[in-house]
C-alpha cells in the first residue's frame, strides 16, 4: 500500500509538470482533487505504524509540492489558460 500510494504522488507530480505546459492549465481542475487524495492516503500511511514511514513521508513531500505547484499555475492563468 505505501509503494502505491508513493508510485502515485510520483505520477501526480509527473502529470503536474505536463500542466505546466501553456493551454494544458485546464488539466490542474483535475489534478488538485487527485492530488489531495494522494496527500490524505500518505498522511494517513505515515500515521498508522506499518512500517512504510519512510515511503509515505516521501509522498507526502510529493504531494505537497505537487499540490502547490497546481495552485500557482492556475494563480498564474487566472484559473484558465
Amino acid at each position: 500500500m505505501g509503494v502505491f500510494s508513493f508510485i502515485f504522488a510520483l505520477i501526480m507530480l509527473l502529470l503536474t509538470l505536463v500542466a505546466l505546459i501553456p493551454l494544458l492549465g485546464w488539466l490542474n481542475w483535475i489534478l488538485i482533487p487527485l492530488n489531495v487524495i494522494s496527500l490524505v492516503g500518505n498522511l494517513i500511511l505515515m500515521l498508522m505504524n506499518l512500517g512504510l514511514k519512510p515511503l509515505a513521508k516521501a509522498g507526502l513531500v510529493i504531494s505537497i509540492v505537487a499540490l502547490l505547484l497546481n495552485f500557482l499555475r492556475l494563480q498564474l492563468g487566472w484559473g484558465i489558460i
